[in-house]
């Protein structure tokens, strides 16, 4: 059995954002944040060199490689993903014009993007980047210096934010003292992914949420064999899967935000594959290699053979599809689907009720979930640009106005977005605004600047919310009276609500890189993501998982896992 490091503090240091990052397996649009009572000031810099708003005398440019989902099509007409609602309010209230210098869709493209700008030294001003790359950047030379920078014009919300993870975020982006990038603020949430569900199919077929996994695979079956969608074909699937490049489980270096991933799966056998655990020694073990893990594989293999799984997982072009087509019966995400994909699905079939739950269980009646990093995306600057403080003025911008955007138009279009919000935003708006509905308490009562955007959900959640108030089926909602408000607050208490249960959070001992892992994980990895998927889909025995394990070892896991005991000592 696995320790788990559970603690207060550890959940202290894990701060979410979240509610739309979607992704047809990986498309982040989150929208949570934070606030302040801050007034812009049109100053030049020379006057005003620590104004975190100080908008530049002259037009300024700034380069950055963007994300796009090529599917999204919530801008107005005549905006671009370079120019729109956020990048003219950046340049109005800095005198900043941001210029996406190339894009590519999110996830795996976009990764790759960025990749190749890293080895060819060929970067814009500014880029959003992970982990790993950010690693890379810094030992090639490659980016400003932000020490002081940061000091100087971070607005207090923002320095607020940082100071919530307890050192974490900043621990995640400095190197030899010196801070090199801007970290993502994440809700605590987005690490947690639920069962979403279509509560209208096991209505219809008299059945109820699944608790175990056992149950899981009856209602998966009823949903494959029982025309749920009543068209008289055998063409509906039980569970949907992650599209290609997806990840079949969260990671520790990917520890959030993973939409069609299967890790509730997992975590009912206990097992936490891509984490870094305690064992009953205290030691640290990798959860992909210990014996939960292979009874998880085991089980998740005899659900695909049985065809209670979506046969096109990990290589489906999108894994929306089978969810906005109304074919999907079952998918697993975080709490803000209400973003996406489910305006499309209710846009198609008004009746499709997706509920969230916080299933399936262990065999203890348990739920577990792995928790994400405070910080898992970074925004850097170029070494050599010369208005490295106009990357900081943005994110200020960003966090204090945030609450004033359309949100029908996905927050992810802000140039150089990475998440800051306090840890629990979502679990927190959720219950005031069930408290305020049920008229326990007043708007008046929820005062903390800190939940920016839950002022606004509070005074339009009856544009959309109708009665009663504590019934969260889909017939008793109003989508088409204001869809971006429908998107925010459909996932809040829908998405968020579960999420007030009590339930097992598990940490990953490491967040980041070893020295070892930098030469070697990318190969350790592919070993691992190949080996299970051909587990899982009968392309390999699952006694390969045995093999797995030694290679494993052999071929850099031991040596990781002993520089893993002597990071955490």
């Amino acid at each position: 059995m696995i320790k788990k490091k559970i603690s207060i503090a550890m959940a202290l240091m894990l701060v979410v954002l979240s509610a739309c990052s979607q992704s047809e397996g990986n498309k982040v649009n989150t929208p949570s944040s934070s606030t302040e009572e801050e007034t812009t000031h049109q100053t030049d810099e020379s006057e005003q060199p620590s104004d975190p708003f100080g908008k530049y005398s002259e037009t300024i440019t700034l380069t950055y490689g963007k994300a796009v989902d090529p599917s999204d099509k919530s801008l107005p007409a005549g905006d671009t993903p370079e120019k729109n609602q956020y990048s003219r309010h950046i340049l109005d209230n800095l005198n900043v014009d941001t210029k996406v210098i190339w894009q590519a869709a999110s996830g795996t493209n976009y990764d790759q993007k960025v990749n190749l700008a890293i080895s060819s030294s060929d970067l814009p001003d500014a880029l959003v980047v992970k982990d790993t790359q950010l690693r890379k950047m810094v030992k090639s030379g490659q980016l400003e210096d932000l020490t002081d920078i940061f000091d100087k014009y971070a607005s207090p919300a923002m320095k607020n934010f940082m100071a919530k993870t307890n050192g974490q975020s900043d621990k995640s982006v400095t190197f030899d003292g010196k801070m090199y990038a801007i970290p993502s603020i994440q809700v605590q949430s987005d690490g947690v992914h639920e069962m979403w569900i279509r509560k209208d199919w096991l209505d219809k077929l008299g059945l109820t949420p699944p608790k175990t996994i056992e149950e899981l695979e009856k209602v998966a079956a009823a949903f494959v064999e029982q025309d749920p969608d009543g068209n008289g074909k055998k063409d509906t699937i039980g569970i949907a899967g992650q599209q290609n490049g997806g990840r079949l489980y969260t990671n520790f270096l990917e520890s959030t935000n993973n939409t069609f991933g299967l890790d509730p799966i997992f975590g009912a056998f206990k097992s936490y594959p891509g984490f870094w655990l305690e064992n009953e020694s205290g030691d640290p073990v990798y959860g992909s290699i210990l014996p939960e893990t292979k009874e998880a594989l085991g089980k998740l293999r005899d659900l695909y053979a049985k065809g209670l799984i979506d046969k096109e997982i990990g290589i489906r072009k999108s894994a929306y599809e089978p969810v906005t087509g109304g074919k999907a019966g079952i998918f697993f995400a975080p709490w803000w689907m209400g973003y996406g994909p489910l305006p499309d699905a209710i846009k198609n079939d008004p009746s499709a009720n997706w509920q969230a739950y916080l299933l399936p269980l262990d065999a203890d009646g348990q739920f577990n979930s792995r928790m994400g990093a405070p910080s898992t995306s970074f925004v850097v600057v170029r070494k050599g640009y010369e208005h490295p403080e106009a990357v900081i003025k943005m994110l200020n911008l960003l966090v204090r106005d945030e609450a004033k955007f359309d949100i029908s138009v996905p927050v992810g279009y802000y140039p150089l977005r990475v998440p800051m919000s306090y840890t629990d935003e979502s679990e927190y708006s959720a219950k005031a605004l069930k408290e305020v509905l049920a008229g326990t308490k007043k708007p008046e009562d929820f005062t903390d600047p800190g939940y920016k955007l839950l002022a606004a959900d509070i005074q339009n959640v009856k544009k959309v919310k109708k009665e009663p108030y504590d019934n969260m089926d889909i017939q008793h909602w109003d989508p088409q009276a204001d869809t971006g408000t429908w998107s925010r607050i459909y996932s809040l208490l829908v998405g968020s609500s579960p999420l007030e249960q009590n339930y097992n959070k598990v940490y990953s001992v490491l967040y980041s890189q070893t020295k070892t892992m930098e030469s070697r994980w990318s190969n350790l990895k592919k070993l691992e993501d190949e080996t299970f998927m051909k587990i899982i889909m009968g392309a390999a025995p699952l006694d390969q998982f045995d093999k797995f394990v030694s290679d494993w070892k052999k071929q850099g896991g031991d040596k990781i896992t002993e520089e893993v005991k002597a990071y955490n000592q």
